[in-house]
């Protein structure tokens, strides 16, 4: 199971005071130097935190693959056009949430513009994925879809009391996604003390991990966050 790291909480922080600090391209230094797998940035409509400028200077001086998760509109699919990431997530976006709340809701999305970036994708290498629920009928969708990755919602294992029932569903669909030949990304909500919730990781291909590092940093610093996350998702 490989480790990509989402430093877009860096840029939440550096927005609070509108200048320059903390360093995306310092933050991106340090995930290249403790040898993660995947940088991943999520580009939303509103930039609430990575911006326009930060994903071209990240793509022009990043030695890691970009993982770009992104929102299925005509503006988004533009810009990965122009930039082609190395792989390209689409998750939901709603302007009021704090944090995606959920998976894409496949049956609601514009089959025109998932064409497009299926095109733009298959034309460039690019990895595409959907973030979604673990549930057999998103993932019988994908697969209709022509599309070979899912990243599954992991954020219910995020609970003060984990319920088994998630535990079992997250790790069978897992399988399931194996079985049916996708790669199995999984993300939202991992840390420390949940990850070993995640049985069959021999199965995943990558683990996303974004606020749980960032916010863990600031009391032991990001290296040592990697390190630790690193040596827990060893098979």
């Amino acid at each position: 199971m490989k480790l990509g790291v989402n430093i877009d909480h860096i840029a939440t922080l550096r927005n609070a005071r509108g200048m320059n600090n903390p360093s995306l391209l310092r933050a991106l230094k340090i995930c290249e130097k403790s040898k993660i797998d995947t940088l991943t940035i999520h580009l939303r409509e509103d930039r609430r935190h990575i911006n326009d400028k930060d994903l071209r200077q990240l793509k022009k001086n990043s030695k890691l693959p970009i993982n770009l998760e992104m929102a299925l509109t005509d503006e988004m699919i533009k810009i990965a056009k122009k930039i082609k990431p190395n792989f390209i997530c689409l998750v939901p976006e709603k302007r009021n949430e704090i944090t995606t709340e959920g998976g894409l809701n496949l049956e609601k999305i514009s089959k025109k513009k998932l064409k497009l970036l299926l095109t733009i994708c298959n034309s460039n290498n690019i990895q595409l994925s959907v973030f979604i629920n673990p549930r057999k009928k998103n993932i019988e969708i994908v697969k209709s879809f022509g599309i070979h990755a899912v990243e599954l919602h992991t954020g219910p294992l995020d609970r003060n009391k984990v319920n088994k029932l998630d535990i079992k569903k997250i790790n069978e669909m897992i399988n399931y996604c194996y079985k049916k030949n996708l790669i199995v990304n999984i993300g939202h909500g991992l840390n420390f003390s949940n990850i070993k919730y995640i049985k069959n990781r021999h199965k995943v291909d990558t683990v996303h991990i974004g606020h749980f590092i960032i916010s863990e940093a600031i009391f032991l610093s990001l290296p040592k966050v990697i390190k630790i996350f690193k040596s827990l998702i060893k098979l």
